[in-house]
């Protein structure tokens, strides 16, 4: 396996263990201890630990908190993915009571990796698209 397609399976791994599987040691496992998020979602701090407390406050509200890749591409260190995330809002997220009700999340990441490791994180996601759903902002 070269080291386009090693990169793109590190980021898929990690995805699909943190937030589809709701393991938390897939912080330790996939990201480098220097790693740092420049656009850490929902508030939790830009490092590993943030990572964790994200994928932790997801698999706490939507206990069925999946991920569905649209597209892995990678060129050099960087690898790109584009989904879609969802589940039932089952638990309290960002002082929003449970709802019952089944949202999604698209987004889209870059990572830059290092020997293995994930080290930075770009991300947009649509929070707003979520927080009407949630019926916290009107449509």
């Amino acid at each position: 396996m070269n080291t386009t397609d090693s990169n793109k399976a590190v980021v898929r791994d990690f995805i699909d263990g943190l937030f589809t599987k709701g393991d938390p040691s897939a912080v330790d496992t996939y990201l480098a201890g220097d790693f740092i998020n420049h656009d850490p979602p929902f508030g939790v701090t830009p490092d590993g630990d943030g990572m964790r407390a994200a994928g932790a406050m997801m698999r706490a509200a939507f206990p069925d908190w999946h991920s569905e890749l649209h597209a892995l591409v990678a060129e050099g260190d960087i690898v790109v993915e584009r989904f879609t995330a969802g589940g039932t809002h089952e638990g309290e997220v960002m002082g929003i009571a449970p709802t019952g009700k089944t949202v999604s999340l698209p987004g889209i990441n870059i990572f830059r990796l290092r020997d293995g490791r994930i080290v930075e994180r770009w991300g947009r996601l649509d929070d707003l698209g979520f927080l009407r759903q949630l019926g916290v902002v009107p449509a």
